[in-house]
């Protein structure tokens, strides 16, 4: 029977996990994938054990099958080959012939061997292999996003329209995933994607919780839903133990499945007994229960836009004739120790300025700072300029992330520039290790879910850097645009002292323009102030171009004050030859000498 077909009439029974199962049949640290090639005759009886314990579908053993784990080619074509074909073999031997093969494939990292890999490249050729090898349906589980899946199931598509495939989130007890998603948004993108035949979770959390989750999702009526938890949460220290009850399990399955669940199963911590619990059970399509209405979140009406631009309308300084109109916002470095003076007093020095914002990096460089966040906090609070904190992903997970900008919230943080950071030094890393949960794009994700769940009355508004300097200006254009998929509203970059800099600057707001009218542009500028500033600047911060010529204007032998006029002049010229195409100016001020402001905006 087609699948499709079935599916309208009958609850389709997956088979339970065989990562785990395999490592507790036969205690191996390898990757169960191998045994494809090097013991079929294992990946064959678990197959068998689960369709004799009421599975109806059956996942190749293929999981983990990527070049992340497998770097000789030829293998790893052998090793998905041999995976589909025994699944294959042992659905056929069942007499009634109704039990179904999915093509199993699971995330593949980002970056392998300090290397970013082409993820549509790599899923694609996984695909192919299935394919020639017979396969029509797939399955794509345990994913934290599904941007980089959908381009890959409207190619399988492509090549065979009458394909199933069916994408699972793996999510946490909070619904969200590890890369910080609400998994109500994968699903609604999931819903509007015309190749994905069923979508739903897997892996991650235990029977109840994935019943809790769903029941908050909204699903469309065109596409089946799926569930395949784990047994229960892992417990113990040394590797993922699962204490689960098939009986406990089934039940909660059963509920599942009352509530309009058309694909059921297992994850990690199941064997053929949570199988065999749920086939005993009098199961029989129900009406679906869950919710239809897509977007609900969008119907949330915003009260306020906290944006530090939309408070500049009140700056009684923004028709400043010098200004020319730009927003103007200035970084202030936080403290390497405990003592704030210096940094207050610049800030509170700001105040007659009448600047738009000031922005905080979060311990640039890698080396420890005052906290961005709670500076930016004290800042604000103190002068009432919106303060703007940079957070970076450097040295927080999700989990982490989350509660910084719960909290930063809470407090009245509004702005934010969302990075992804600079690494820690090399002499430091044994000792400090990166976290790099995600990048800035992720986090951007993170904080996009945020504002529509918890923030919606009055957003967080955040930007991202632009590196206009890149040797390859194409990828930072196309970051660009996925930062301002993301969320992003406002840019800003490095100091620009060069014409080509300024046109690399202007063809960059050119591709923005095309991509959304309403983000931003924020140029950045630094007055340098003497020669040897201007040849460390010149010689020691990656990404900015200090040009000769402005590095020979400054002598060794010039007074403060003229070597800071020639920095000055410097940064009139850029905002001259700029102020038909930017939005405004992001000043880094060297040794926060803010009172050059007087010379420069008035």
């Amino acid at each position: 029977m087609q699948i499709r077909e079935y599916l309208q009439n009958k609850v389709l029974i997956a088979d339970g996990a065989f990562g785990t199962y395999y490592a507790q049949k036969y205690d191996t640290n390898e990757l169960p994938e191998k045994a494809n090639i090097y013991y079929p005759e294992r990946v064959m009886q678990i197959h068998t054990e689960y369709l004799n314990s009421g599975a109806k579908m059956l996942r190749t053993n293929t999981f983990a099958c990527n070049k992340a784990n497998f770097s000789n080619k030829e293998e790893l074509i052998l090793v998905i080959r041999r995976g589909c074909e025994i699944a294959i073999e042992a659905a056929k031997s069942i007499s009634d012939g109704d039990a179904y093969v999915f093509g199993d494939i699971g995330p593949i990292p980002r970056v392998v061997s300090d290397k970013e890999i082409d993820l549509y490249t790599d899923y694609t050729f996984i695909a192919d292999v299935m394919i020639k090898c017979g396969i029509t349906h797939f399955m794509f589980e345990t994913f934290a996003d599904v941007d980089e899946i959908i381009p890959v199931a409207d190619y399988i598509k492509q090549t065979d329209e009458n394909a199933f495939i069916c994408i699972q989130m793996c999510s946490n007890q909070h619904g969200y995933t590890t890369a910080g998603i609400h998994v109500r948004k994968a699903v609604e993108k999931l819903s509007f994607c015309k190749s994905v035949d069923a979508a739903g979770l897997n892996c991650g959390i235990g029977p109840s919780s994935m019943k809790k989750i769903l029941n908050e999702l909204s699903f469309s009526k065109d596409k089946f839903i799926s569930a395949l938890p784990n047994a229960s949460f892992p417990v113990g220290s040394r590797g993922m133990v699962f204490n689960g009850n098939p009986g406990y399990f089934a039940e909660q399955v059963k509920e599942i499945i009352e509530m309009g669940a058309d694909i059921v199963g297992g994850c990690c911590g199941t064997d053929p007994r949570y199988i065999r619990e749920i086939s005993e059970r009098k199961i029989s399509k129900a009406s679906r229960m869950f919710k239809q209405t897509l977007n609900e979140s969008s119907s949330k009406e915003r009260i306020k836009d906290s944006s530090f631009w939309k408070v500049a309308k009140k700056n009684t300084h923004i028709g400043n004739e010098k200004r020319r109109g730009k927003l103007i916002t200035v970084e202030l470095a936080p403290p390497f120790g405990a003592d704030d003076q210096k940094i207050m007093d610049s800030a509170n020095a700001l105040i007659k300025f009448g600047i738009d914002g000031v922005t905080l990096p979060d311990s640039p460089s890698g080396r420890t700072r005052a906290d961005s966040i709670l500076m930016a906090n004290k800042v604000y609070y103190e002068t009432k300029i919106p303060a703007i904190p940079h957070i970076c992903c450097r040295d927080r997970n999700v989990i982490s992330l989350r509660s910084t900008i719960l909290g930063a919230y809470i407090n009245g943080i509004r702005n934010a520039l969302i990075i992804t950071g600079d690494p820690v030094p090399t002499l430091m890393r044994q000792d400090i290790k990166s976290v790099f949960n995600f990048d800035s794009v992720g986090l951007m994700k993170v904080l996009q879910q945020m504002n529509e769940d918890e923030f919606y009355k009055d957003p967080i508004v955040y930007g991202a850097a632009l590196s206009y300097n890149r040797p390859n200006l194409e990828i930072e254009l196309s970051r660009m645009e996925k930062k301002i998929d993301a969320g992003a509203s406002f840019f800003m970059t490095q100091p620009v002292f060069s014409k080509e800099d300024i046109d690399r600057l202007y063809a960059c707001k050119q591709q923005m323009e095309k991509i959304s009218k309403d983000a931003k542009l924020f140029c950045g500028l630094m007055p340098l102030v003497s020669y040897k500033n201007a040849r460390f600047i010149q010689n020691e911060m990656s990404g900015i171009n200090v040009p000769d010529s402005l590095v020979n204007s400054f002598s060794d032998d010039m007074t403060r004050r003229e070597g800071e006029l020639v920095g000055i002049s410097s940064v009139k010229k850029v905002m001259d030859e700029t102020k038909d195409f930017v939005d405004g100016y992001y000043f880094s001020i060297p040794f926060n000498r803010v009172y050059l402001l007087e010379d420069i905006i008035g």
